[in-house]
Order: structure tokens, then C-alpha cells, then sequence
């Protein structure tokens, strides 16, 4: 009887810490991480789990405006296309090194369909500086090394589930900061 209840106890441990690795989610107001200091950096999931509940295979379902004028033109974005050539993209983040890639799906006049960019990831813990965790990459071109790379982009983490993922890119605007919201699906 003893060792099934140990035996219980443990398994109930087991799921509980596994339960608890994942990232589930974080409140977010919009406007960017910029006013989240304080106490509210203590809310929400740790970089580590980000990270953990990163790994996988994401397809970007869509890109929406949050405080953003209609009339404000954003031309590209990751210096690298317009908004609408990343949707249908897939975000390969694998665990280990963190070196994955993002692949474009996309037909259109400024998208390349078929280009794959490859990155190097990682979770930024700005809990030092009064900041949430937010997901940071770089771009990797051929015959390049990451660490000659000294530019790259952060995204602001604001939600996950496993299976859905939101991240916010804040837009600088004359009068304050809108946001880029990125909705992700899980694929693998």
C-alpha cells in the first residue's frame, strides 16, 4: 500500500511540474512593454518558460493593428517584407541551440515565396530592467556567424496556450507607441 501511494504522489508531482513548464499567459494592455514595470513583471510566466512553450513549429494566421492610425503606412517590417508576405509564414524554434528559421509562403510583388530565413532565438529576460519577457531573433545569412550578427528584433510576449501564441512588435508613432499584434497556430 505504501509504495502505490508513493507511487501516486509522485506521479501527481510529475504533472504538476510538467503542467507548470509550459507558458500560459501573461495580461497585456497593449502599448508595449515599455509600461510594464514594477510589480507586473512579477505576473506572468519566467523567460525559461517562454522559451519552453516556444519550442515547435508556428504558422502566423495573422498581423493585426492595435493603435495604430488606418492612416499610418507601414511599408515592411524585420526590415525584411510588407506585413502581408509574413502571413502563412512558418517559425521554426527547435529547442537545443536555438537556431531555427522562418519560411515565407506567400505569393505577391514584394513577398519571396519559398525564402527561408534563417535565425538564431532566444528568450530575453528583462526582468532586471522592469521589463516582461519578450522573444528575440537575428537574422542569419549564408556565410554569416551569429555572434558577428549585431542586429536583431525583439517581440513582446503576451500570450500562449500550446497551441496559440500572440506576440506584440511596438510601432513607434508621433504621438506614442502602437502595436504589430502577431496571432500564431501551433503545427507541431
Amino acid at each position: 500500500m505504501r509504495k502505490h501511494s508513493l507511487s501516486l504522489v509522485t506521479m501527481l508531482l510529475a504533472v504538476i511540474l510538467f503542467a507548470a513548464c509550459g507558458a500560459q499567459k501573461r495580461p497585456t494592455t497593449g502599448g508595449g512593454s515599455s509600461a510594464n514595470t514594477g510589480a507586473a513583471v512579477n505576473e506572468g510566466p519566467t523567460a525559461s518558460q517562454w522559451k519552453n512553450g516556444l519550442k515547435g513549429k508556428w504558422v502566423l494566421k495573422s498581423v493585426e493593428r492595435e493603435d495604430i492610425p488606418a492612416s499610418y503606412t507601414i511599408k515592411n517590417i524585420l526590415d525584411e517584407a510588407p506585413v502581408e508576405c509574413f502571413i502563412g509564414s512558418v517559425w521554426n524554434l527547435p529547442g537545443g541551440n536555438q537556431k531555427g528559421s522562418i519560411t515565407f509562403n506567400t505569393s505577391g510583388t514584394l513577398c519571396a515565396n519559398g525564402a527561408v530565413r534563417n535565425i538564431l532565438w532566444s528568450v530575453f529576460d528583462g526582468k532586471s530592467i522592469g521589463e516582461h519577457p519578450q522573444f528575440q531573433f537575428k537574422k542569419i545569412y549564408a556565410g554569416e556567424k551569429a555572434q558577428n550578427v549585431i542586429s536583431g528584433y525583439r517581440l513582446d510576449l503576451s500570450f500562449s496556450d500550446g497551441q496559440s501564441l500572440v506576440m506584440r512588435m511596438p510601432i513607434p508613432l508621433d504621438n506614442g507607441t502602437g502595436n504589430l499584434v502577431f496571432n500564431f497556430s501551433k503545427i507541431q
